[in-house]
């Protein structure tokens, strides 16, 4: 049974204008904030799509700039491909031209000298870097120069001049995520842009009679290849041919020693994993230097950079020689060239896929925010409208409560 007393009506009258009250106040804070959902009781299944949608925007907003970014850097590694590129074509040009036999010494001489002002030319290209200051061609060492000189006197030339390039620089590339789970390589190894032949590495060790002492692992261009206890040289040929590096394994059949080629014109980069010594056993490194400069007295590594092709052509014109300028040293140029150009190729289907993805994360994104937009957006005409049918039923109270609630002693008492 409800008890009914003289206060009552004004006590339902205060709960009632105080309900409104705060009614009031939250749709007013929620106009302020133009969201319909200021806690998670107020629709707690749209507040969970919301968040997952805020998410995907997030993450589709990072893809986005990844991609505008990597776009950037590959902008300008084309401009300095494209350098590149034109200096190689003009020593092509050049090189064939010496291989003509009715040119004199001292035109070839003229020939190597400006071939030399190229080959100066293309190491700084190859030394380039992107806005930020990072190298391009130095792999995951972005901030080192990844291609340095040796400077010595060679015959028929004034003065000093490049007698050997080496890369210093890393053999991984870094990454960047582009959008869910697809990455995309934004720089390039100077070990594979600038190369020209397949890379042989011959050592003069037998090796016909060794055995792994212990479990073992070596790496070839950053990949790990595990060895166990036992293994003979045949198997590690065969581990190292199972493998994801780009390399193949033989034994040579008149040394009976391990020779590794490259699949693919690249600098090779091999040495044992901390605690391991099986390629200093078989005469491949030595603890002296550091990777790819490690190889072990003895062994024999054939097939050179884009740098090495046109020292050699230079040298040679600069000697007044026509058969070896037309003969390995424009087949080395050549293929120094045909590497340049498939960098350049490689780069280009990578611009284009980006802008792929760029355009379908342009229209992913505003489509992910209307979906959010539906969930969590507050109405503001229909939000108006309530709020003044609120004042209004609250003025309309307040009035009726002043004519029909009953006066107490306290309202004479002013």
């Amino acid at each position: 049974m409800q008890r009914i007393s003289t206060y009552m009506p004004n006590d339902d009258m205060q709960y009632s204008l105080r309900l409104r009250q705060v009614r009031m106040n939250e749709l007013q804070n929620r106009m302020a904030a133009q969201t319909r959902i200021k806690e998670l009781r107020d629709d707690a299944l749209a507040a969970a799509r919301s968040t997952k949608y805020r998410s995907q925007i997030t993450r589709l907003e990072r893809f986005l700039d990844n991609n505008e970014k990597a776009q950037g850097r590959l902008g300008v590694a084309e401009q300095y491909l494209q350098s590149a590129n034109a200096i190689v074509q003009r020593v092509r040009e050049l090189a064939v031209q010496g291989a003509n036999g009715t040119y004199t010494v001292e035109q070839k001489r003229m020939m190597a000298v400006e071939m030399n002002e190229l080959l100066n030319e293309l190491v700084d290209v190859a030394n380039g870097r992107s806005g930020d200051g990072t190298t391009l061609f130095a792999g995951d060492a972005g901030l080192d120069v990844p291609f340095t000189t040796m400077k010595g006197n060679v015959a028929g030339a004034d003065g000093q001049v490049i007698t050997s390039v080496r890369y210093v620089g890393g053999p991984a590339r870094n990454i960047t995520e582009i959008s869910q789970n697809a990455y995309l390589n934004t720089t390039f190894s100077g070990g594979e842009v600038f190369w020209a032949e397949q890379q042989e590495i011959m050592t003069d060790t037998n090796a016909v009679s060794y055995v792994v002492t212990s479990d073992s692992a070596i790496l070839i261009d950053g990949t790990r290849i595990e060895l166990r206890a036992g293994d003979n040289i045949y198997a590690i040929i065969a581990a190292i041919n199972d493998s994801d590096a780009a390399v193949k394994a033989s034994l040579d059949p008149v040394n009976n020693s391990l020779v590794v080629r490259s699949t693919y014109p690249h600098q090779l980069r091999i040495e044992d994993v901390e605690g391991s010594s099986v390629l200093k056993d078989l005469g491949v490194i030595s603890d002296i230097g550091e990777p790819p400069y490690n190889y072990a007295p003895g062994t024999r590594v054939s097939g050179g950079s884009l740098f090495d092709m046109i020292i050699y052509v230079r040298d040679r014109l600069y000697n007044g020689e026509t058969v070896n300028v037309g003969g390995a040293g424009l087949k080395g140029i050549d293929l120094g060239h045909r590497v340049l150009l498939g960098a350049l190729a490689d780069l280009g289907a990578k611009s284009e896929r980006l802008d792929i993805v760029g355009s379908r994360l342009s229209h992913e994104i505003p489509e992910v925010q209307r979906r959010d937009s539906e969930e969590v957006d507050l109405d503001l005409s229909q939000a108006i409208l309530d709020l003044k049918m609120l004042e209004y039923s609250q003025q309309a109270a307040l009035q009726t409560a002043g004519r029909i609630l009953q006066r107490t002693l306290l309202d004479f008492l002013r």
